[in-house]
């Protein structure tokens, strides 16, 4: 190898490493060592005034590890109806969102190139205010209708929360689409029925399912909303997290909530993804 490739082949790695180490260090730092911090804190035992007691036992015999915080998890019923509850409201504001984004992502998708761009900022538009301003203003709404403090005021404000999240996912899928496919789907015989679901539909597939990815976990975790719109028996599985940190100070045990949570959307996420990509074929 001469030296002219040798110092190429040096340059590239050097850009390529230059490149790669800053996200790197920036998801080691912020996203893997708090998760490690979390595992750790599932396992100890909350602290006489909140937080942690000591990772070792002291002479007063407080501190160590233990396995009491999954033991009173899974031993309870109602954990898991909560759990239940959440993946029940999340799939449905998903399955919501999903079906009042499509119409709106195909259209601004399909519309003239000159008046594209102010229909995606006009479905981006709500992010410009603030977000419990937002929710607080669906109280205002809901008060005259007695629909506060109702697990439909609390689908209502996670579907108007969530919806430009599915929006954008969609209509980026959708304005990739070659028009060509129609047209011969058309010269071949299809009406337009025939066309959405054998060309159109399942090439918007990889959106359908980044849209509801985007919508699914955030919804999961979300608190805000069911705590503002809904009542103690709309309580998900971020107000129970909450809580535990904010309410009880038992870090312990929202630390356990919270790796439960993320092995069950991790889970839920691997089989959605094993689904998808054993369907895309026969689409």
């Amino acid at each position: 190898m001469s030296q002219s490739n040798s110092s190429r082949i040096r340059g590239e790695r050097l850009v390529k490493y230059s490149v790669i180490t800053p996200p790197f260090l920036f998801l080691l730092t912020f996203f893997l060592v708090p998760a490690l911090i979390m595992v750790v804190a599932s396992f100890r035992y909350p602290g006489e005034f909140g937080g942690l007691a000591p990772l070792f036992r002291g002479e007063d015999g407080v501190g160590g590890v233990t396995l009491e915080n999954y033991k009173l998890f899974f031993s309870s019923t109602n954990y898991a109806w909560i759990f239940l509850r959440s993946f029940g409201v999340a799939a449905l504001t998903t399955v919501i969102c999903l079906f009042m984004a499509y119409p709106v992502a195909l259209l601004v998708a399909r519309s003239p190139k000159k008046s594209r761009d102010l229909l995606v900022l006009l479905c981006v538009l709500p992010f410009a205010s603030n977000f419990l301003v937002r929710v607080y203003a669906w109280m205002i709404i809901f008060q005259p209708f007695d629909l506060m403090h109702s697990r439909l005021a609390v689908i209502i404000g996670m579907v108007y929360v969530h919806l430009p999240f599915m929006i954008l996912p969609l209509y980026t899928n959708l304005e990739k689409h070659d028009p060509t496919l129609l047209d011969a789907a058309q010269d071949l015989g299809a009406n337009a029925w025939h066309r959405f679901w054998r060309v159109t539909f399942p090439m918007s597939i990889p959106g359908i399912f980044s849209g509801a990815l985007l919508v699914f976990i955030p919804v999961l975790g979300m608190f805000a909303i069911p705590e503002i719109l809904g009542g103690k028996n709309d309580w998900l599985v971020g107000n129970m997290i909450k809580d535990a940190f904010l309410g009880s100070r038992d870090w312990p045990f929202g630390s356990m909530l919270s790796m439960v949570m993320t092995i069950a959307v991790l889970a839920a996420v691997g089989l959605a993804t094993a689904l998808a990509k054993k369907g895309v074929p026969r689409a």
